[in-house]
């Protein structure tokens, strides 16, 4: 990469003579940004078509052929950008995650925004958002459900159910001095979870949003 030239690029000669130096004209490197955006473009189309394939037949009958002819790419390059079939898995995983965190961590910061600081009602906003998400992301969180996944899968999801049992924690503000609170915060976070397994197998959108409704007035009512 070309770099702006300073004075310490010049010599003494340089600067005895007054000669000035005259730096190439940076370059603007199109490939290594190309082959960046192709390298994301073909993750993300190996995800989608991994989305599709595993939602349809489960991991163990998923077959990686079938999701490099979906995404239009090769088993090399399925490899190279996630290791194999298990890594892919627990790849899409982690992205369907992610989207659920983002999803109840923007619903918390509205609220707040909006002057809401019980924490109970942050706590009720963010697992709205992510029951939602659990609908519209229902065939992911119905594989997710059903079990199956590749080696190490349950202790990779057990780790991110205590992640977010600790960010609860913090959200509803448990005071370790009473003898219940911790209890309080795994109830409510197995609720919403347990919820959102029902929410995403519920036959329609009107279904599903009454339930998360009626599961959300509940948890309020626990909790206060």
């Amino acid at each position: 990469m070309t770099r702006d030239l300073t004075t310490r690029d010049l010599t003494t000669r340089d600067l005895a003579t007054g000669d000035r130096a005259r730096p190439d004209p940076p370059t603007s490197e199109p490939f290594p940004a190309s082959r960046s955006g192709r390298a994301a473009a073909t993750r993300a189309s190996l995800l989608a078509a991994a989305r599709e394939v595993f939602s349809a037949s489960g991991f163990a009958e998923a077959s990686i052929a079938e999701v490099v002819a979906r995404a239009g790419a090769s088993v090399g390059s399925l490899y190279h950008h996630f290791g194999g079939k298990a890594e892919l898995y627990l790849a899409l995983f982690e992205d369907y995650q992610q989207r659920q965190e983002a999803r109840a961590a923007t619903a918390v910061r509205a609220a707040r925004t909006a002057g809401e600081t019980e924490p109970v009602l942050l706590f009720v906003a963010g697992s709205r958002a992510y029951l939602s998400g659990c609908w519209a992301e229902r065939d992911l969180a119905r594989m997710f459900l059903a079990g199956g996944g590749p080696p190490g899968f349950e202790l990779v999801a057990r780790r991110r159910y205590r992640d977010w049992t600790g960010r609860n924690a913090v959200l509803l503000s448990a005071d370790d001095a009473q003898p219940w609170a911790d209890a309080l915060v795994l109830v409510l976070t197995t609720v919403v979870s347990e919820a959102g397994h029902e929410v995403a197998v519920c036959e329609d959108e009107r279904s599903s949003q009454q339930l998360a409704a009626d599961v959300l007035a509940l948890i309020a009512r626990i909790a206060t």
